[in-house]
Order: structure tokens, then sequence, then C-alpha cells
């Protein structure tokens, strides 16, 4: 075999080496986080190491690809307009903001465009938990027009997260009600649990929720709000140290029911 082509690759976050023939066709393909090349066919072995040589780092494991566990059955299964995974931080603000951008010139600055910041920040770090057993899901819909800007769920659990831009503004926080700066109270508590509540009936399983302030100058919490977790979006890798919730097969149950729009058809 020759004219073999390393071409390179990124899935789920991951980055790939795929070993294609010159029509194009894969017939291996090399996961530098696992140091595993997998192959389609054990007569190539030898042409897919030499072409890969170049690439490979450390040790490797080579065989054929992995048995895919009944979570990954699932997710191959769905439909790609009823697959959630891809949606970008702030998905629905983005579809709404390309769709009508407002006018040129505001006396004042587009709530939109902050709220965007503000997903886009708290997905960027929530996104970076996954080397440690995390996965997250944005901007899922919710019957009504609601939806729920991020689902974490990992060894310590599930929450839905709300991203609130608050930048260099004084947060108070006296449950159900919710502060910036000099701006009216609003029972944003209330909505994120009603919102988690509805979360954990589509799932069957506890989801709790989480407030992430993004850029306060000053957070002060009156009493502690009940089941409601409020965080900065610096703190949010703390999150990464919580376990002893949920084991390694039930995070990939629950993220492939999360990630099919059909589950949320129904809270």
């Amino acid at each position: 075999m020759s004219g073999l082509r390393v071409v390179p690759a990124f899935r789920h976050g991951r980055e790939r080496l795929y070993v294609c023939r010159e029509d194009g066709s894969n017939i291996a393909w090399y996961d530098r986080e696992t140091g595993r090349v997998n192959l389609l066919g054990e007569d190539s072995r030898d042409e897919v190491l030499h072409a890969l040589k170049p690439f490979l780092t450390g040790p490797v494991t080579v065989g054929p690809p992995p048995v895919p566990t009944p979570a990954e059955l699932a997710r191959l299964t769905l439909r790609p307009d009823d697959d959630l995974a891809p949606n970008r931080p702030g998905e629905a603000l983005l579809v709404a903001l390309d769709r009508d951008p407002g006018p040129g010139h505001r006396l004042r600055p587009d709530p939109r465009r902050r709220a965007l910041t503000a997903e886009q920040t708290v997905g960027e770090t929530l996104d970076g938990l996954e080397g440690a057993g995390w996965h997250t899901l944005h901007s899922l819909p919710l019957p009504g027009g609601d939806r729920i800007h991020h689902l974490v769920i990992g060894p310590g659990g599930l929450y839905a997260v709300h991203a609130l831009y608050a930048r260099k503004s004084r947060v108070l926080v006296a449950d159900p009600m919710v502060t910036l700066g000099r701006r009216e109270p609003q029972p944003l508590l209330r909505r994120l649990r009603a919102d988690a509540d509805r979360a954990s009936y589509a799932l069957t399983a506890e989801v709790r929720p989480l407030l992430a302030l993004v850029g306060p100058s000053e957070v002060t919490v009156t009493a502690r709000p009940r089941g409601v977790r409020i965080m900065t979006d610096t703190e949010l890798t703390g999150l990464s140290r919580l376990g002893g919730v949920l084991k390694p097969a039930d995070v990939e149950a629950l993220h492939g029911m999360a990630r099919d729009r059909n589950t949320w058809g129904r809270v």
C-alpha cells in the first residue's frame, strides 16, 4: 500500500491524526491523548505505522477501535439536528444577533452582547473541565422559550449553570433576589431553581442550580441561598475537585441523554 496521507482533525476537543488512502477513505487514526493507533484493518498495520512515525510521541498501543459503549451507540443514532453537543456557549444569542444585529449606533450597549460575553466566558471555563471527567452542554432549549445556559455533568454531579454579566459591579444576593449595582433586584434564584427542577425531571437525576457571576467587583450574600451554589467565573475550575457522586459510566449515560434535543421537549 502506498500514497497514504496523514490528516489532522479535532473531535470533541481531542486531536486525531487520520491515515487516509489516495481516494480519501480512512484506514486508521491516532489519538494523541490516549496514545492509541486504531486500525480498521490489521493488514495495513505496517504501512500505517510508517506513515505515522513522524507524529508518534512516546509509547503507543495499536489495535482495532474499541467497542463503543451503550452511551456512545446512543449518540451515534442521534440525528444531527437533534444533537445539542455542537452548541457553542451562547448559541441562542449568537443566532439572535446574527438575525437582528440591532442599530449600528446605540446610546447604551446592547444587553444581548453583555449576556453573550458572560455565557462565552463561563462556557470556555467549563469546557476546560473535560480533562477532569466533566462534560458541558451549552444553550439547552426548554419549552416556552426558556433555556439552560450550561449543563455540567461530571463526578461531582449535575449543575444547571446560569451566567450573569456583572463586570465591575457590586452584587447583592438576598434569596431569591439578586441585585447588580444600582439596578432593581430580580428574583433570579427562583428562576434558577425552576430551571434545575425541569432539568432534573427530564434527566431523572438531581440537577443543582449554580449562578456564575462574571467579573463582579464585590459579592455580598446575606444568607446562604437554598440549594443554589454561587461562584464567580474565576472560581468555576473548583468544580473539578468535586467527586463521589457519579461514576464515569453514569456521566457518559447522562451526557448522552442530555445532548438529545428530544429529552428537553417534555419539560
